[in-house]
Order: C-alpha cells, then structure tokens, then sequence
C-alpha cells in the first residue's frame, strides 16, 4: 500500500508543477498517456495493473481538477490512441466521438481506470490539449496544440517511468516586422 501511495504522491507532484507551468484554468484539456507497465519497471504494454493505474490516476486528476481543467488519458494504439475525457466535455469542445470501451488490453489500464471513474466516459479521436504528460514514453505530441513547449519537470519519473512533459503556447506569426506581446502565455 506504501508504494501505491508513493506512486500517488510522484503523479500529484509531476500534475501540479505542470498545471502551474501551462497556467491551467477552467476548461482547459490536459492530455495524459501513462503506461502502468513502465511505471512498475516493465516493457510498455506488457504488464500494466489497474491497481497501479488507479493510484497514479488519483494524483493526476486533483491538479487539473482543482484549477478547473479537463483531463483526457490516451488510450493505447490498439484503440488510435483515441481518448477518455467526460462525454460534457466531447461535446463543450466538440470534438469527434468514437465507440469503444477501453479495458485492460485494448486502451490501456490507465484509459480504463479514468474511463470507469467517470460519470459519463465517451472516448474522443483527437484533441488539442493546452498541456500534456506522458508517463512512459507512450507518445502523446499528437494530442497537444500547436506549438508544444517542452517543460522540464523536478520530478523526472513515477515509478520507473520516465516523464516528459509539454505546455503550448500560440504560434508567433509574421516576420521581422511582427511585434509580439512582451508575455506570451
């Protein structure tokens, strides 16, 4: 129980350092791929657990959550790497829709613990997240606005997983004769 609470503690401090980086606020989709198999050591795909993925997902739900965000968690590629986010939200951001239920082997234990966590799970083909956090290596930068800014996080894994992590931020447009706002988010 120790080192689930453990892995709790490394996803709630990686989601926090990366909500105030991005400035996560109401609305906001943050994206999230994990693989539980790397978290505890292994290959990806080849020994993920819901226990895991429900520990980690706890820790990575609050951040978001508390400022107002959505989290959506990629499903694996033998779904598209489609997403789980809240049916409210496929529809305030209206995005395409797709059927499937994730489990265990098709969609990941990670896309299966949010999806069973949620009131109303639906499952999105693409996005363009305002920040992302890829647990494991699992490729998320397809679900991340454009122009993805990397962010180097204190905490660099959870369990055994490496973490990368991205904010975004607009695209500088125009030339030498552009002006530009002295902040961009």
């Amino acid at each position: 129980m120790q080192e689930m609470q453990e892995l709790y503690e490394e996803a709630l401090r990686a989601m926090t350092e990366l909500c105030e980086s991005a400035q996560i606020g109401p609305g906001d989709l943050v994206v999230v791929g994990c693989s539980t198999s790397e978290i505890q050591g292994a290959r990806i795909g080849t020994s993920g657990t819901l226990e895991v993925a429900r520990a980690a997902l706890k820790g990575l739900l609050e951040p978001v959550q508390a400022r107002g965000g959505v989290l959506a968690v990629q499903c694996c590629e033998h779904l598209n790497r489609a997403l789980v986010l809240p049916r409210s939200a496929i529809k305030e951001n209206r995005l395409t829709e797709v059927c499937a239920e994730p489990w265990e082997h098709a969609g990941g234990s990670m896309a299966t613990a949010y999806y069973q966590a949620l009131e109303e799970p639906a499952l999105a083909e693409t996005i363009a997240a305002k920040a992302g956090l890829d647990i494991g290596d699992t490729l998320i930068g397809m679900h991340l606005a454009r122009v993805a800014v990397p962010v180097r996080l204190a905490q660099k894994t959870i369990g055994s997983a490496h973490l990368c992590a991205a904010k975004t931020r607009p695209a500088l447009i125009g030339g030498e004769r552009a002006h530009y706002p002295q902040k961009i988010r």
